[in-house]
């Protein structure tokens, strides 16, 4: 009788296979990077090698040994210019330094929003007091103030009419960031009081969130509390196209409810997930982590 040998396990296969040498792009240490690190070094097919920005040199010709860089640096600058390094080396980062860029720029990620077609927030684009308040009276009162690259909330302003929106641009004129100079001026959607946040990962809504708050702002870093958001067919379609959208393959995708459907407002690529881990019931980091030994693989 032939003998017949059975092919080993999965977890068995993961041991013998070469280990993947996983970059984790950091600044601060906050709760998702822990999570992150764990996850990583829970497993025996990866290699974790710290990238904190702090202490980075990086040279074209000697850039430190990785198979894939997964981006947890907070500063979008230091970001761009370290992804833009490994991408041009050949080297797979998540996000990729493109989509970091666009995906770092409300001006560009709503441009390609706007060109794929997905349901997205009226904007106005100017580059001067004058010009921004003849655009904020083109929307319409209430209009929402947001800086270009800003994040958690922060230098956000809902304007209610001509008296504020004169002081408020005049004041954002003087702050010294050549970004304050770009006015980006939002259309104020009329919603419940919570937006949503939804994780896609490699193609694939894997979880979702609301976000619920007494203030218009509904961000978590500014105490929203967040529960459960079922994926529904509808919700993946949109998430996953505004993921394309930006070229990414590690996205969260902010939407607010309106009387026709959602509406996409933002994209984040260093996904931010601490608040929501408690409620979707996936395990994000390790997916995470996955999804980088699986491009490093592929690469």
């Amino acid at each position: 009788m032939t003998a017949t040998h059975e092919p080993p396990p999965a977890s068995h296969l993961r041991t013998i296979m070469k280990k993947v040498k996983l970059g984790l792009l950091h600044s601060r240490i906050r709760t998702e990077e822990k999570l992150l690190f764990e996850a990583a070094r829970r497993r025996r097919d990866i290699e974790v090698v710290p990238l904190p920005t702090s202490k980075l040199v990086l040279d074209f010709d000697a850039l430190p040994v990785v198979d894939v860089v997964l981006d947890r640096e907070i500063s979008q600058s230091r970001a761009l210019h370290v992804l833009n390094m490994f991408d041009r080396t050949g080297v797979r980062t998540v996000n990729t330094y493109d989509t970091a860029r666009i995906g770092g720029d409300k001006v560009l990620t709503s441009a390609r929003l706007r060109q794929a077609g997905l349901p997205t927030p009226e904007i106005r684009v100017a580059f001067s007091p004058d010009a921004a308040l003849r655009a904020a009276e083109d929307l319409g009162y209430p209009v929402v103030l947001k800086p270009v690259d800003g994040s958690w909330g922060r230098l956000m302003a809902k304007i209610e009419n001509r008296t504020a929106a004169e002081s408020i641009l005049e004041h954002k004129a003087h702050l010294s960031s050549h970004y304050h100079g770009v006015f980006y001026l939002q259309e104020f959607v009329c919603k419940p009081d919570r937006d949503i946040r939804a994780f896609v990962i490699n193609g694939e809504t894997v979880a979702a969130s609301y976000r619920e708050a007494d203030h218009w702002l509904t961000n978590a870093a500014l105490g929203a509390k967040t529960s459960r958001c079922p994926v529904t067919p509808e919700l993946d379609a949109l998430c996953i196209s505004a993921c394309q959208a930006v070229g990414g393959d590690a996205i969260a995708v902010d939407l607010m409810e309106t009387e026709d459907g959602f509406t996409v407002h933002e994209v984040n690529c260093a996904m931010e997930f601490k608040a929501s881990m408690a409620c979707v019931g996936a395990d994000l980091p390790d997916m995470l982590i996955e999804h980088c030994v699986r491009v490093a693989r592929e690469n």
